[in-house]
């Protein structure tokens, strides 16, 4: 035999995770074909390959489990660390309310107070899993308990408006990560935009509505009506161009262009229409004499504009995509 077998038996598991050169890879195949017993070792090693991966995959896993219930542990030590850091204040507050006998007037606002950081800092450490979203959720409920507490103890009645538009605000800033957070994603499968859409829209009614009822003002509800619903309606157009056509990149630009400069020159259309003023189109007027000329002419070269970069990227769509045919 060409090669000795010790040394063939020192390629072999290199031989058979394919990590060795041509070379050597050339001189084992030849010596197999010549040596009975490093065949044999080496039918034995190929049939104890798979058994030995699964064993260290195991204990690859028992390793990663073993560290990440370490590292939960200490989470949950510095989470309750820091409680105890946030309670002593609360306590303080407390000791101080009783002492003086001014009752538990601030006490429950210092309380609610130190329920934000709480937020942010413990709900993270303390739960295992989907931390952001429980924040997130911790956060919001906790500055909507702060702001009912200052209402009560204030003696006002504008929960509700500061409440709903706080929420709102929230809503538009963090609903697409919450949406996209693996347990919702898995229920929403496809319609994560749609939610999104939907949620900012219905976080904003309920904003205009709580603000209409703690306002009290004659007719609110109407030019609240009158002015929220084409901007409502250019929103969700543009939604459904960009998430629903099956159109090309440009012919949607196309589109959008289009209905977004249509919106605006029929935007004063729809309010008076909305306030029941009757219809009034803007006239093709651009003498500029009055201010209402004067939005009329800039209503009229908003739709041209449009036309005409709607036409640019529909044309560019259309090469494209006879392109591409």
């Amino acid at each position: 035999m060409k090669y000795d077998c010790d040394l063939i038996c020192d390629l072999l598991p290199l031989y058979i995770d394919d990590a060795c050169s041509k070379a050597s890879a050339e001189a084992v195949r030849e010596h197999l074909k010549e040596c009975e017993s490093c065949s044999g070792l080496y039918e034995d090693m190929k049939r104890s390959e798979p058994a030995i991966e699964n064993e260290i995959v195991r204990e690859r896993d028992e390793v990663l489990k073993t560290q990440a219930r370490y590292f939960k542990r200490r989470s949950a030590l510095a989470g309750c660390i820091i409680g105890g850091i946030f309670a002593l204040p609360i306590l303080i507050c407390l000791i101080v309310n009783l002492a003086t006998g001014a009752g538990l007037s601030w006490f429950f606002i210092v309380l609610t107070a130190m329920f934000i950081p709480a937020s942010l800092t413990v709900v993270p450490l303390m739960m295992p899993d989907n931390k952001a979203l429980w924040t997130l959720g911790a956060f919001t409920v906790s500055l909507l308990t702060l702001l009912g507490v200052c209402c009560i103890y204030s003696g006002g009645s504008w929960f509700f408006t500061a409440g709903s538009s706080v929420l709102f605000g929230l809503t538009m800033f963090f609903l697409p990560f919450v949406v996209n957070a693996k347990p919702i994603a898995r229920r929403l499968g496809n319609n994560k935009a749609l939610a999104a859409m939907g949620g900012c829209t219905f976080t904003y009614l309920l904003m205009m509505i709580c603000i209409g009822i703690g306002s009290e003002t004659e007719g609110f509800f109407g030019s609240a009506a009158a002015y929220s619903i084409p901007v409502l309606a250019w929103i969700w157009t543009m939604f459904a161009l960009l998430r629903y056509t099956k159109w090309g990149s440009s012919f949607k630009i196309a589109a959008c262009i289009f209905a977004s400069s249509l919106f605006f020159f029929l935007g004063d259309t729809l309010v008076t229409l909305l306030l029941g003023n009757g219809l009034r189109f803007p006239k093709f007027d651009f003498s500029q004499a009055t201010a209402e000329s004067r939005n009329d002419s800039v209503c009229w070269a908003a739709l041209f504009t449009g036309i005409f970069f709607a036409a640019l990227f529909a044309i560019v769509g259309a090469v494209q995509k006879r392109k591409h045919k």
